[in-house]
């Protein structure tokens, strides 16, 4: 029989690419969206559908009880679901760790817990790292979160940790790019635009992850069988500001640049305000108060050895490959636009 996986959080970005890679795997596939969820990259008809409403836990349980396999259970489930930006900053709290508090206690008293529950935090749940030697952040780092949004990761983290029955995995990926995704594509965008616009003046090192690499150690590590254990999931080098625009402008075909450094102090300012205009049009707002601080970090350098060693992760695409996918499909949407709007 196939393996049943449920994807929470499905709709978006990564959602989209998790579940392509898991019908190519052969998984039997549920895909947890809310009713209002976007189904763009959710279209292939062997998708079974389940809709929640994970502000009401006896809502979720009966969604639950009706929706389940015939088995009683799925086999795996991938936690995705998670808010990046929010105009309340309670909401991090609310979506990031009671939704999953509430889902988590469903299942255990539904008797529906899986073989492995693999929980998508972040990086930014560790916070801060080492910015005189930058030595690399690892999964042992102690976690010292800076920002509303790690917070909520660290504490969703710290319930999965409480629950001795539940057989969770955490991944800790860095920046995740590829097609789609929105916020480096606001940076591609300006280069191609022929800005690159830099935060603070002390050296930065930045860490990325190419969205099929990252979704491929989602399955490696499920099939390997590995429990309650912690991952950082990058790609196993560091880049500076300067690479990643050579990078991209070079993709982009050689567009000029002009290379824009901001003081730490005016980025803080400008968040203020964008964060504030935010809650009065109540949409989330990129540039935040939780934004400044991400960018402000020196340093983003990871260990990945103990991915590498328990379930053999090892990145196939360099940020520079990574790039050139991005890229291609921005300039395909690009050119549609284009030809829309003749």
């Amino acid at each position: 029989m196939k393996k049943t996986l449920l994807i929470i959080g499905a709709g978006g970005f990564i959602g989209g690419f998790i579940a392509e890679e898991a019908l190519r795997r052969g998984y039997d596939t549920y895909v947890g969206v809310r009713a209002s969820t976007s189904r763009r990259y959710l279209q292939n008809p062997a998708l079974h559908f389940v809709v929640f409403d994970y502000d009401n836990p006896e809502a979720v349980a009966e969604t639950i009880r009706s929706s389940r396999p015939e088995s009683g259970r799925w086999d795996y489930i991938i936690w995705n679901l998670g808010a990046t930006k929010c105009s309340n900053f309670s909401d991090f709290n609310k979506i990031n760790f009671c939704y999953l508090r509430d889902f988590t206690e469903v299942l255990i008293k539904e008797q529906c817990l899986p073989e492995r529950f693999l929980f998508m935090s972040s990086l930014s749940a560790v916070g801060p790292a080492d910015e005189k030697d930058y030595s690399p952040i690892t999964s042992r780092t102690i976690p010292n979160p800076n920002t509303r949004y790690g917070l909520s990761k660290i504490k969703a983290e710290t319930y999965l940790e409480t629950k001795p029955e539940v057989p969770w995995i955490i991944f800790r990926p860095t920046g995740v790019y590829g097609p789609h995704e929105q916020d480096y594509l606001m940076m591609i965008k300006s280069i191609d635009s022929h800005f690159d616009f830099g935060v603070g003046f002390r050296r930065q090192m930045l860490t990325f992850i190419y969205v099929e690499d990252l979704v491929n150690a989602m399955f490696d590590a499920l099939a390997a069988g590995v429990l309650k254990k912690k991952y950082i999931i990058s790609e196993d080098r560091a880049y500076t500001q300067k690479e990643f625009r050579e990078i991209v402008s070079r993709r982009l075909g050689g567009r000029w640049v002009l290379p824009l450094r901001l003081p730490m102090w005016a980025v803080y300012a400008a968040s203020v305000v964008a964060e504030k205009w935010g809650m009065i049009r109540l949409k989330p707002s990129t540039l935040n108060r939780d934004k400044y601080k991400i960018m402000k970090q020196r340093n983003w350098n990871c260990d990945i050895s103990d991915a590498r060693r328990d379930f053999g992760f090892s990145p196939k695409y360099s940020l520079e490959r990574g790039i050139d996918a991005t890229v291609a499909a921005y300039l395909e949407s690009k050119r549609k636009a284009k030809e829309g709007g003749r």
